[in-house]
């Protein structure tokens, strides 16, 4: 009778440890699933954050969002006929500059 008892305490271990690995093989691709999963949603992340930074770019350099150009004012003194060529500061078409207060 002896030997009826380690064949089943033999095969009692052998399930254990059939059930013990796995375990730890379900475990370990749960863990490798999170890794994989945490890097894809930080490359598609990064690719969309850089997406939206280029098209707010693009939006206000290219787009309807850019400034309309406003005409730059322009200094051009031309004298006046019969003059020497000579420009006062401050003094445009000659027009007397108002004091300052």
């Amino acid at each position: 009778m002896a030997t009826g008892a380690g064949k089943k305490q033999s095969r009692d271990a052998r399930e254990r440890t059939r059930v013990y690995q796995a375990r730890k093989e379900f475990h370990e691709g749960l863990i490798a699933r999170r890794r994989r999963d945490n890097l894809i949603a930080g490359v598609v992340g990064g690719v969309l954050i850089l997406a939206v930074v280029g098209g707010q770019i693009a939006y206000y350099t290219l787009g309807p969002g850019t400034p309309a150009p406003a005409p730059s004012p322009t200094s051009s003194v031309t004298p006046a006929p019969g003059s020497t060529g000579e420009v006062t500061p401050g003094v445009v078409d000659g027009a007397t500059p108002s004091p300052t207060p």
